[in-house]
């Protein structure tokens, strides 16, 4: 299912043998627009420490419980290196992290983690991060607590600001960006696929997009409190008149 990571945050990280502390942001690759790491706030537990927890451990988000569970134990996660809560996260920070779990590094192999993901999205995930590769020499992790209030840059001025990610559950892809077309005053939302994004500007807090402002004034408007199902994002594509990604 597609869920908002705004919902997520707060949920608590459950262990093996106990609860560890609370999801305090997330982080993604500013290409291929996949989770990478939970930043979990172990609270009293640990003094206090922020730890990183990759989709190779996390088990199906209980959403009535509101709970995350993850396949290793308190004293794993204890022992695991420390690790910088400021992002960008470092490669060589990330290497020495993904090394202790045993975890194959995502930029070499981008689908290792999401064994749920389907043939497409695992496609897709190939493909974005051999650009990368190619490309850029350390990409970095962004946090999703960050961007939330970005302004949108469309391509005629401004309009709105980013007020939620909506994530795939399943394969913990990024679907949406969910834009409030007003920045003071309550006004309508709407969704954003990642790849009609042309730029993050981190310098000046903007979010660039391929898309008028007339154009995200006028889609389909989201509703936070619905689920959003595959007639609902037909809806969102066939109105931008962009290729679908399923």
């Amino acid at each position: 299912m597609l869920r908002s990571l705004k919902e997520l945050t707060g949920y608590t990280v459950e262990a093996t043998d106990g609860d560890v502390g609370k999801a305090k942001d997330f982080y993604f690759d500013d290409a291929g627009w996949f989770l990478r790491y939970v930043v979990v706030d172990t609270g009293g537990w640990l003094t206090g420490r922020k730890v990183l927890v990759g989709p190779e451990v996390f088990g199906p988000a209980d959403w009535d419980l509101h709970k995350i569970p993850v396949t290793v134990s308190k004293d794993t996660i204890e022992s695991s290196p420390p690790i910088s809560e400021d992002v960008p996260v470092s490669r060589h920070e990330e290497e020495r992290m993904r090394t202790f779990y045993g975890w194959f590094n995502w930029w070499t192999d981008p689908t290792y983690g999401f064994a749920n993901a389907s043939p497409e999205a695992a496609a897709a995930a190939r493909e974005l991060t051999a650009t990368v590769t190619a490309t850029v020499t350390d990409p970095h992790l962004r946090s999703v607590d960050e961007i939330l209030g970005y302004h949108i840059e469309a391509k005629d001025g401004e309009l709105g600001h980013v007020d939620d990610f909506i994530v795939d559950d399943r394969t913990w892809a990024i679907r949406y960006v969910v834009v409030a077309t007003r920045n003071l005053l309550p006004g309508k939302k709407t969704l954003i696929a990642p790849e009609w994004i042309s730029a993050l500007h981190w310098s000046n807090e903007r979010l660039a997009v391929d898309l008028t402002q007339q154009q995200i004034k006028n889609a389909p408007e989201f509703d936070p409190r619905e689920a959003i199902n595959r007639r609902f994002e037909e809806h969102v594509y066939d109105y931008y008149g962009r290729p679908r990604y399923w």
